[in-house]
């Protein structure tokens, strides 16, 4: 079997960003030392439950966890090493923020185990910044980028774009700033409204206009050519890396193989009694706690994922890689045959149009159609 990803979530944050949807919370004072041992608990029942599998990535996610004390994070990693035996060269990401008091704690990260860390940039100016609702500025953020890659030896940030008014010459001048500092991974993601974010509220009232889509997918261009110059190529829709630098923990999701979560609101997909189970943690941090407390675990629901939903859920994933989905691994990870998974008209028409490549034994989306995923992948999927 692949090795395990673990993805341990960290639900409090400084603010709320009004972009946001995440399960984020933002607390007065913050409980460390409850939801450290809850963490931990929990950790040890999804283990026990589990029973032995290789760990291949631990991912700090959030929420902000570089809020959370370098011993809680240092605690955690000893357990998940000591409940699952690490495969060589573990990953262990850990999310922070480019405000200068989380830059103070980054060498107790690294000395705690971390060995990547993830900054949330967003964007290199400070009024976008503000708009954005971020604690930190640009100078900030260019600070933090210098001395995490002094002290970390794997960094990737993220960065915000297609933003209200946002030109193609100020978008090329950005990337080149942060891509000429840093690093050795690059998250992109196209600003867009979600429900419940107060983003959407202003949206409504006419307040945000979004760029049209030849100018996002312009902009999105540019980061290509960008990120290619650096050295960065594209290895999924919205990721780009240096050889051997892309996500390990995040291709253990697009390559649909197994990941236990924990904390508020995790989601997991793991294998129990030789069924693929989806498990999923209640999402508001104090009653997860009171559970954790109570039962040992915060779940709210599991269900058996059946072939077809694997294959589903599968299709989904595998076609933002650009290495695609290799049919042999399709099949042993969902019960179901490559072939079998997708409407072979939709199939043959996306490949007279140049959306997607079918060879034997892969299929695999071009640049093109990993533009247009969101409207290919409903019609393509059984």
């Amino acid at each position: 079997m692949p090795p395990l990803a673990l993805y341990i979530h960290w639900p409090f944050c400084l603010r709320k960003c009004p972009y946001c949807d995440f399960n984020s919370h933002v607390r007065e004072a913050i409980p460390q030392a409850r939801f450290a041992r809850a963490l931990l608990a929990e950790l040890a029942w999804e283990a026990a439950r589990l029973g032995p599998r290789q760990l291949g990535s631990i991912f700090f996610g959030g929420g902000t966890p570089s809020l959370m004390a370098p011993a809680t994070v240092a605690a955690l990693i000893e357990a998940a090493c000591r409940h699952f035996p690490p495969a060589p060269h573990l990953e262990i990401t850990l999310e922070a923020n480019p405000t200068s008091a989380e830059q103070e704690r980054l060498t107790e990260f690294r000395d705690a185990g971390v060995n990547r860390l993830s900054l949330g940039v967003q964007a290199l100016d400070d009024r976008v910044l503000a708009w954005l609702g971020r604690a930190h500025s640009a100078a900030e953020a260019l600070r933090a980028l210098e001395q995490a890659r002094a002290i970390f030896p794997r960094l990737s940030f993220d960065l915000i774009y297609a933003r209200p008014g946002q030109t193609l010459t100020a978008w090329q001048a950005e990337l080149t700033q942060a891509l000429a500092l840093a690093a050795d991974h690059l998250s992109l993601y196209q600003l867009t409204i979600e429900p419940g974010t107060g983003f959407e509220a202003a949206h409504r009232r006419g307040e945000i206009v979004l760029p049209d889509a030849d100018t996002a997918a312009a902009l999105y261009e540019a980061t290509e050519e960008a990120a290619a110059a650096h050295g960065l190529m594209a290895y999924e829709v919205s990721n780009y890396a240096i050889q051997g630098a892309e996500s390990r923990h995040n291709l253990a999701y697009w390559r649909y193989t197994e990941y236990a979560g924990i904390g508020p609101g995790a989601h997991g997909r793991v294998r129990i009694g030789g069924a693929v189970v989806a498990t999923r943690r209640h999402r508001a941090p104090e009653i997860w706690a009171e559970r954790v407390e109570r039962h040992g675990h915060g779940s709210t629901a599991e269900e058996i994922v059946s072939p077809r939903d694997r294959a589903r859920e599968a299709l989904l994933m595998g076609l933002r890689l650009t290495e695609g989905i290799d049919a042999a691994g399709f099949a042993a990870r969902t019960g179901v045959a490559l072939e079998d998974a997708v409407d072979p008209v939709i199939l043959a028409a996306c490949v007279e149009e140049g959306y997607l490549v079918s060879t034997p034994g892969r299929l695999a989306a071009t640049r093109e159609g990993r533009a247009r995923l969101d409207a290919v992948l409903p019609r393509l999927s059984k």
